[in-house]
């Protein structure tokens, strides 16, 4: 059965709706920054680039970095925009675009993000590199979805009861990332992470300027919560949508933060753009390795 055109939905040239690209245009291995502009700090680095499309926010190019193609895109800030570049990305290599129907045979991504973030721990310190291990969603975007057997909803659970969470808010998932990924990523300069992602930089972070939040003790409610010795390390914007999606569509997904801001501390980051470049050459060669 082929799918409806209003739920495929696909631009004049054959290209996928939102992101704006054809099939071929799509490395296996998929970069994924919030930030439309980190796509280019990324793509200076390649030998070559054979693809640059920008729709939206979603800017991406595909080249080769040491024989390795790969591709790089932004997906702006936010599970809701992960949804969609997913999704997208999923159809590219999961579809006939053309005929409108799922491939019989599957093929899986590996997806890596390259953020930042914020340390709710005093001992993370800013510059630090984060591998997430697992993911805490407080977005509600699994709850969207038929298949929740890979939630870990004992966690959730512990989360809830210890935090007193809102009944108000979308009820918390728990999702692990890429093993193969994690260890690939990982290294004696990274740090094992369980990474919480908000709907929100200020007010779900509890950050207050001029609008106050209902619960000024959250963030330490977050960094004191403990399921099995497994404690939260830092808050940002897209990893628990990258895991379950990627957990739903059978993709490999593994987050890497760079620390800017250590809430427990107060302090930010003086070398941002150093430190981030230094997370993306680290992330680059663990990928070719």
């Amino acid at each position: 059965m082929s799918l409806k055109a209003s739920e495929l939905i696909l631009n004049k040239d054959g290209s996928i709706y939102h992101l704006g690209l054809l099939p071929e245009e799509l490395a296996h291995t998929v970069i994924t920054v919030g930030d439309p502009a980190r796509v280019d700090s990324i793509s200076k680095h390649f030998d070559s680039i054979e693809l640059k499309k920008q729709k939206r926010e979603f800017n991406t190019h595909t080249g080769s970095y040491k024989g390795k193609r790969i591709t790089v895109m932004s997906t702006g800030m936010g599970t809701d925009n992960i949804d969609i570049a997913l999704t997208e990305l999923d159809a590219l290599v999961n579809i006939d675009l053309k005929a409108k129907k799922i491939n019989d045979k599957l093929t899986s991504l590996d997806i890596i993000r390259i953020g930042t973030t914020g340390s709710v721990r005093k001992e993370i310190p800013v510059d630090s590199f984060i591998v997430s291990e697992w993911a805490l969603g407080f977005d509600g975007l699994m709850h969207y979805y038929k298949d929740d057997s890979f939630l870990k909803k004992e966690i959730a659970a512990a989360f809830v009861e210890q935090t007193n969470w809102s009944d108000k808010k979308a009820y918390p998932y728990v999702v692990e990332g890429s093993k193969k990924l994690i260890e690939k990523l990982s290294s004696d300069t990274t740090i094992k992470g369980f990474t919480g992602t908000n709907v929100g930089f200020y007010g779900p972070q509890a950050r207050i300027l001029r609008a106050d939040v209902p619960d000024h003790e959250m963030n330490d409610k977050i960094a004191n919560f403990s399921y099995k010795g497994l404690k939260i390390t830092n808050l940002e914007m897209e990893t628990s949508g990258i895991y379950g999606m990627s957990k739903i569509l059978g993709h490999h997904a593994v987050s890497m933060n760079l620390v800017l801001a250590n809430r427990a501390t107060g302090e930010f980051a003086e070398n941002a753009k150093v430190m981030m470049d230094k997370l993306i050459l680290y992330c680059l060669d663990r990928i070719v390795a």
